[in-house]
């Protein structure tokens, strides 16, 4: 919320100092998309074939804007750009690595100017909510902006010139970062596709990348789809790194070195009950259940199944669903009809098979493509909603006698991107985290995630690491170089 011309973080509650609560930020008003140009060598160009593409507000079903649409000729441009921009003698190869880390913070900097007006177009472009955008995707991509401005100078002889990234469209923002921060960090050049779905917020970053003082051609926006811009970026001799964020389908299509999809899939409860349901709550419904680490699979020991149960539907009945940009609303509308088809046929497959709906499973009357949160309960592995990726705020519970039961069966997935373990007993705690096959385990909590931590996963759920330290070994490579000294003086 802008207060005294600054952009105030907003929290609720008492402030340490005896003040007043500051008010939670609010929404800009958006009049006029400024960036929908592709962005190459730090200026604005139309589609070389003319082409644009529209983006819809999936809370209203409205046209936002036109987009440029990039195709091959407008990648090969991009990738040329961004390889002129790593040359040896170029500006950002001569450039001081704590230089580029002071770039890092000073797009950080911009990026907490135009805050809220950036958790608008997030908002708008997703239809997710504009708390979640506010205090969750800017908040990360800040964070880990400046984790990776910190690391530039601490990187000795290793780098890769020209890396590629296609984003996710369910965390635009965030994922761009996750990405674009440790590449260059790393010192590389960089050619990015966002999400068709959602391109705003990454076109308004590149206008932010300008301004912030990157050399030309360091970082390239091309918006485009996958068939076409995707494709040809994948595909391309003059790149030399591919990072990717997307479906398991996408994936066998690409030969990537980075990919991260996948559901969570795998929650153990013990005990700590309400602990439990309220954690395991968020995580099966956060994004509206569009998340790779959604809890839609969550397996509750016996002597308290029907109790976990009873607290689930109670706790999703009370979620709040309406307009995204309405700070009291923490439920909104799933992307797209495609994604909203999807779901209601997973729901209706479930109901088919045997499970019992506690709450929810119908689309909300008349506003748009809201579903309403969804809990099943008596869920058996066989099911469609058990073994498939449902991306969408469904919550399917399960029932376990034994804690070796618990761990086969919670491994009994071709993913394995994240899970977590409810319990007071630490040797509990300590043993399933051991056993469960996944890449991030949570003890006791959700979705803990942070720029400091690697995260990645198991299995089909992805190749290498995000973030933290093991994130800066996807951007770069080592070379030894021996010398053979004389004896001479």
């Amino acid at each position: 919320m802008a207060q005294n011309g600054t952009t105030e973080n907003g929290v609720t509650g008492a402030n340490g100092d005896g003040s007043p609560p500051m008010p939670f930020p609010q929404p800009v008003k958006v009049q006029e998309i400024r960036h929908t140009k592709i962005f190459i060598n730090n200026e604005w160009h139309t589609s070389l074939k003319g082409k644009t593409f529209q983006t819809f507000n999936p809370a209203t079903g409205v046209q936002i804007c036109e987009v440029e649409e990039a195709d091959k000729a407008d990648v090969d441009k991009a990738v040329k750009a961004a390889r002129a921009a790593c040359q040896r003698g170029s500006p950002w190869r001569r450039m001081d690595v704590s230089s580029r880390g002071r770039l890092l913070h000073k797009l950080a900097d911009l990026m907490e100017r135009d805050r809220a007006l950036l958790a608008t177009m997030e908002t708008i472009d997703t239809g997710k909510p504009f708390l979640h955008s506010y205090f969750i995707d800017l908040d990360g991509s800040i964070k880990t902006l400046r984790y990776y401005a910190g690391w530039a100078d601490k990187i000795h002889g290793k780098t890769m010139p020209v890396g590629k990234c296609l984003c996710a469209w369910n965390f635009p923002l965030l994922m761009f970062m996750w990405k674009v921060a440790p590449a260059l960090c790393c010192g590389n050049t960089v050619v990015i596709k966002p999400a068709e779905q959602t391109p705003l917020t990454a076109l308004h970053v590149g206008s932010l990348i300008k301004e912030a003082g990157f050399p030309p051609g360091v970082v390239n926006i091309v918006p485009g789809f996958g068939p076409t811009a995707g494709a040809a970026i994948a595909s391309h001799m003059g790149i030399d790194k591919v990072a990717f964020t997307g479906s398991t389908k996408v994936r066998a299509c690409l030969e990537v070195c980075i990919m991260l999809e996948a559901t969570g899939w795998r929650i153990v409860v013990f005990c700590n009950l309400q602990l439990a349901v309220e954690e395991t709550q968020k995580g099966a419904f956060f994004n509206q259940g569009q998340c790779c680490t959604a809890a839609s699979r969550v397996f509750v020991e016996e002597q308290v199944y029907e109790e976990f149960v009873r607290h689930s539907v109670e706790s999703a009945k009370t979620i709040v669903i309406g307009d995204p940009l309405d700070p009291r609303t923490s439920h909104g509308p799933q992307i797209d009809q495609k994604q909203f088809d999807k779901i209601l046929e997973l729901i209706d497959s479930g109901k088919k098979e045997g499970a019992k709906l506690e709450c929810g499973g119908v689309a909300m009357e008349d506003t748009g493509l809201y579903i309403q949160p969804t809990v099943f309960s008596h869920v058996k592995d066989h099911m469609r909603i058990a073994k498939e990726e449902i991306f969408g705020p469904v919550q399917c519970i399960f029932r376990f006698k034994s804690q070796q039961e618990a761990i086969e069966r919670a491994n009994s997935t071709e993913y394995g991107l994240a899970s977590a373990v409810f319990t007071r007993n630490l040797d509990r705690a300590l043993s399933v985290s051991a056993a469960l096959e996944t890449g991030t385990v949570w003890v006791n909590c959700y979705n803990a995630l942070h720029a400091q931590a690697p995260f990645g996963g198991y299995k089909m759920s992805g190749n290498g690491r995000e973030l933290g330290e093991y994130a800066l070994a996807e951007y770069s490579e080592v070379k030894a170089v021996t010398i053979k000294l004389t004896e001479a003086l």
